[in-house]
């Protein structure tokens, strides 16, 4: 990969990642909720399911996925529901103390890790990446040594950041009634996540 083509797909996945989406929300109310040294679990989470992309779009495997109907439809229906039974749950969890809610590390893991991979984004995005930025005429061997630590160093920063934010709106000095409203904002976003992601299933009319 040459010096330009690594500039233009840092670019490119800088506003993959960086985009508001479900991670990034998951991210902030990780932060919010759990501090931010328990929430890089749910970082880790999301690192694991970005090598595991990055692996299956590098041996073809994403792209089949996405050329199986029967298998992205399911996928995508567990995906809407997940989203939906997340956000609804943090919405009725709102009224709780922050500090009543103490998840192991693995559920703060695993929730993130099946959060970035249920979402929709994540298929677009590793595809885009590996049909215009891998050079057919060079071995996929030698790119994934750049792509892979490039791809993997912005997203950390990325989901850091997003969960730093969480943590100091959690310690920010937010009535009762404030840190309800901001928790449930989030919560609200993770069924619309879900409710927009559901809509994609519905047959358009010809």
């Amino acid at each position: 990969m040459t010096f330009q083509a690594w500039t233009v797909f840092a670019l490119f996945w800088v506003v993959f990642v960086t985009s508001p989406g479900p991670n990034a929300v998951n991210c902030i109310l990780n932060g919010m909720t759990f501090g931010f040294a328990r929430s890089l679990w749910g970082v880790l989470g999301i690192l694991t399911q970005a090598l595991l992309f990055l692996t299956l779009s590098a041996i073809g495997i994403t792209a089949l996925i996405v050329a199986s109907p029967t298998g992205f439809l399911i996928a995508k229906v567990a995906g809407a529901g997940l989203l939906i039974w997340t956000g609804a749950r943090n919405w009725i969890r709102a009224t709780r103390p922050i500090k009543a809610e103490a998840p192991k590390r693995g559920h703060i893991y695993r929730r993130a890790f099946l959060i970035a991979t249920i979402n929709p984004k994540s298929v677009a995005g590793y595809l885009a990446a590996f049909s215009q930025f891998v050079q057919p005429d060079v071995p996929i061997g030698q790119q994934m040594w750049v792509i892979v630590p490039t791809a993997l160093t912005i997203t950390s920063l990325s989901y850091i950041t997003y969960t730093a934010m969480g943590a100091a709106l959690g310690r920010a000095a937010l009535g009762a009634i404030g840190n309800i409203i901001v928790r449930r904002i989030m919560a609200a976003c993770f069924i619309l996540y879900g409710v927009l992601l559901g809509a994609t299933i519905l047959p358009r009319g010809t």
